[in-house]
């Protein structure tokens, strides 16, 4: 749905383009507890989003209660920091925009080189700060998640909060690059680092070992960019940046900064979603939740919009379906149990990655597996069933027999009813950006799934195949198999990988032959609906 019209009152508008598509904006909200967050609270026309016919979706319906997620990001910068553009000059953090052409790194064999890169998206947030202090005098302040390179990969300057395990700086960590020296001395000469810097060598006889980490003991404005190599120089040292979404564009809001930092909260959904249901023509379609943002975000804990939801398709008697990372979704179990005595209630948890290393890396601002799981345990305790998407499987890192096997173990132990998993879909948008994470974390995978995906957006059928060889076995081993145990029965109410109907009334179902997900019609006379 889009919103046309309205514009915020604010001091700078024309910074928020996306707000032009905003209609019926009540007010736009910043609060402590999210901090850098913006809210745009809007009073919607509707709540039922049809799916295109042409989509390859198995439902016809969903709600999206936001736009865009409220995970804070998580790497930034003190805006005075010094970034090193491509034609040889430093700027404030501050006054780079997106657009300008600046400094980064790419690997290339076993080297790592410096190399032009483009600004994608730019945003601030507020983060406690931290000062790092190297040996040759470089100071630099940044968020205790923000990550630099190292002699030894990536790392954050502190480590985590929860006590989880992640690489951090520590005394005598020695950073990559020319330190805030020797980029001086390199630049003093006027577009110099066309003829010095550029397809070079990112290595030095700078003194770039950390000397001290001080805790500055204050929250401060901080800020981020996206680059087309996934990093930049800042105050002479390689540094990460956010692996932005680029899914707000819809709204003509920037891809990066504002899908973290620009909330669109349709305030009524509730109230609009129960007019909708209760017109004639409403055919009690399933409607699915999940399908864009997740309705059980950070933001949900502020809003409140679920419990209204669920109220308004449990009276309609509209079947529904939720698929959320949330751990946020426990507090309303007692809800969707009251709608499980009158509707059919599909509950789901997205749990991708069971390795937390790369689950922090490639999922930042998320619950862990370990959280997520204990939400599946919650649901089942709630006398209800829970499936858990195994989406998206990753070539290379996380389809081995070992990785996969270890995964369903750890569904079955915490109740899960049924798993679902389809390899990578690099849709158009994302693609890049999974790239350019990947050549920051797993250089060496970068051919393998450069071919993988030469032919489009699918891993090709072979490998689907191959995929669904290996994990059907495994998930009926455990006894994870798509069903519904029906306890009136003892019975199983679907044996079909995810049976629902569409809003013309047909029988969709939710795989294709190789194992992984797609949509096809089915007649009448085949299986029925999973609701």
């Amino acid at each position: 749905m889009r919103w046309d019209g309205q514009q915020l009152g604010t001091e700078e508008p024309s910074a928020l383009p996306g707000l032009a598509k905003l209609n019926n904006l009540v007010r736009s909200v910043q609060t402590p507890e999210f901090a850098g967050v913006t809210f745009h609270e809007v009073l919607a026309k509707s709540a039922l989003n049809r799916v295109p016919r042409q989509s390859q979706m198995p439902f016809g319906w969903t709600i999206n209660p936001y736009r865009g997620c409220s995970h804070a990001c998580v790497y930034c910068l003190d805006p005075d920091t010094l970034i090193l553009m491509a034609d040889g000059r430093q700027k404030p953090l501050k006054s780079v925009k997106v657009g300008d052409e600046i400094m980064g790194t790419r690997t290339e064999g076993r080297y790592r080189r410096y190399v032009a890169t483009t600004v994608l998206a730019s945003w601030a947030t507020i983060k406690r700060a931290y000062r790092i202090t190297l040996a040759d005098g470089t100071e630099i302040v940044a968020s205790g998640d923000h990550r630099f390179l190292t002699e030894r990969g990536w790392k954050y300057v502190r480590p985590a909060g929860d006590g989880t395990q992640r690489p951090y700086l520590t005394l005598d960590t020695g950073l990559a690059g020319l330190g805030i020296q020797g980029l001086s001395r390199v630049t003093s000469i006027e577009n110099a680092i066309e003829n010095t810097i550029e397809n070079s060598e990112v290595a030095s006889d700078a003194k770039l070992q950390v000397v001290a980490i001080d805790d500055l003991g204050e929250e401060i404005d901080m800020i981020d960019i996206t680059t087309g190599t996934g990093d930049f120089i800042a105050n002479g040292v390689v540094s990460h940046n956010c692996f932005a979404r680029p899914t707000h564009t819809y709204l003509d809001f920037n891809a990066g900064a504002d899908f973290d930092n620009q909330v669109v909260v349709k305030i009524n959904v509730a109230d609009v979603l129960a007019k909708e249901l209760a017109k004639p023509s409403w055919g009690q379609f399933p409607v699915a939740l999940g399908t864009n943002t997740d309705p059980y975000q950070r933001a949900e804990g502020r809003y409140a919009l679920m419990p209204g939801i669920i109220d308004a398709l449990a009276r309609s008697g509209t079947p529904l379906s939720i698929l959320t990372k949330g751990t946020l979704l426990r507090r309303d179990l007692p809800l969707f149990a009251e709608a499980a005595q009158t509707i059919p209630v599909d509950l789901a948890m997205s749990i991708a990655i069971y390795d937390d290393e790369l689950q922090k890396s490639i999922e930042p601002g998320t619950p862990s597996a370990k959280a997520r799981l204990a939400t599946v345990t919650a649901v089942r305790n709630a006398g209800l069933d829970c499936s858990v998407f195994l989406m998206p499987i990753l070539p290379y890192l996380t389809d081995t027999k070992a990785h996969l096997d270890e995964a369903l173990r750890r569904v079955k132990d915490a109740g899960g009813t049924s798993v679902l998993f389809t390899s990578l879909y690099l849709k158009p948008g994302v693609k890049p950006w999974f790239m350019h994470w990947l050549e920051r974390q797993h250089p060496e995978l970068v051919p393998k799934y450069t071919a993988l995906y030469a032919r489009g957006q699918y891993a090709p059928k072979e490998y689907r195949s191959w995929l669904a060889a290996r994990i059907s076995p495994l998930i009926r081993a455990h006894g994870l198999e798509r069903g519904r145990e029906d306890p009136s029965t003892g019975g199983i109410r679907s044996k079909a990988l995810g049976m629902l109907r569409n809003d013309a009334g047909e029988r969709v179902a939710f795989a294709s032959d190789d194992g992984s997900t797609g949509a096809r019609i089915l007649p009448a006379t085949e299986q029925p609906m999973l609701f």
